[in-house]
Parts: structure tokens; sequence; C-alpha cells
């Protein structure tokens, strides 16, 4: 098994709303993190985003993600699992996440799929 070494991420008390707000500025990082809602309990892997754009481009921006404090990237192996780091955002900005998935749930870009690729009873739905 390939072991990849911890990605650095910020502590909690270093997540700033500059830089989430900078990390979010995005459509396609938009597009990551309303899909990540969708399956909080188990987060997602960076290659169920390809359809989204190329490996080297979701790579980037997953990394934007995680350096602002809003995504934790963790290595399986050969992949990586993408998860929010809702109670982290959830302490320091009260309701911004939220506020934010409920934006992204009208957000379509061509080629992504409006579902994850993941099994629907794992998945989670706001009501």
């Amino acid at each position: 098994m390939n072991t990849q070494p911890a990605l650095p991420h910020p502590d909690a008390d270093q997540i700033t709303l500059p830089n989430v707000l900078t990390a979010l500025g995005d459509q396609t990082r938009l597009a990551i993190i309303g899909h990540l809602s969708r399956c909080e309990g188990i987060g997602m892997t960076c290659g169920q985003f390809t359809d989204l754009a190329s490996k080297t481009s979701i790579t980037y921006h997953v990394s934007k993600l995680r350096e602002a404090g809003v995504v934790n990237v963790t290595p399986e192996g050969t992949r990586r699992r993408v998860t929010l780091r809702r109670t982290d955002l959830d302490t320091r900005f009260p309701g911004f996440l939220d506020s934010i998935i409920t934006s992204t749930r009208d957000l379509h870009i061509d080629g992504f799929e409006d579902e994850p690729n993941e099994p629907a009873e794992l998945s989670r739905r706001d009501p």
C-alpha cells in the first residue's frame, strides 16, 4: 500500500474569513463544496470530481480549499479523501457554511453530474 504523508491544514483558529471567501470565489470550488455537502459523512475522493475538470485542475482547486481551511484532505493509499471541515467552519463562522451550501444548489456546470457517485443511502440530503 502506498502511504502518502499527511497534508498541511490550518488549525481551526487559523481559518480566516478572507481566505475562505477567496477560496470560495470560484465556481468550480463552489461546485465541489455543493457535492461534498451531499456526502458529509463519508466525503469524496478527488477522482470523483474528474467530470468537472482535469485531474490537475481538481488537484489545484482542492488544494486551495484545503489551504483556506474549508476542506480536510486525507490520503488513503493512492487516493485522497476530501471532507468538509464543518465543525471548524461552524465554530468560526456560525451559519456561513450552510449559506454557501444553499447557494450551490442551483449551480450547474457543464459535464458535471448533479449527483455525486456515492450510494444514495450514504449521501446526506438537506431538507
